[in-house]
């Protein structure tokens, strides 16, 4: 079980546009290395780093086939975190009945007696 302090450090070092990309793909599966440069359009030794950094932090791992690295997701909250990620919201939460704007009264008008 991670502990907050530890989820906290993973969204962290999610929260980069490229590294959302290579967990989006982990999600459909395994992946090797030279699949990731062909669709992040970046450099080979970019996407290492990206992919050094999720490592570091379990978020995946790889398995090696000679010279080939071939990634994988393990840490089991990534999914989630993507669905909220990626989910569309519609309008916004409702305002409390306290609220004043929602009873439509003028802020700052007194009436005069």
């Amino acid at each position: 079980m991670t502990s907050l302090e530890q989820r906290i450090d993973i969204l962290k070092i999610i929260a980069h546009p490229v590294r959302i990309k290579i967990l989006k793909e982990l999600l459909k599966g395994v992946k090797c290395v030279t699949e990731f440069g062909d669709f992040l359009g970046i450099s080979q030794p970019n996407v290492s780093q990206h992919l050094s950094l999720l490592r570091a932090f379990r978020i995946i791992d790889y398995y090696q086939n000679g010279r080939l690295k071939c990634y994988f997701l393990i840490d089991p909250m990534i999914p989630d975190l993507l669905q909220v990620l990626t989910k569309r919201y519609k309008g916004g939460l409702p305002k409390p009945e306290c609220c004043p704007l929602s009873k439509k009264v003028k802020i700052g008008v007194l009436k005069k007696k």
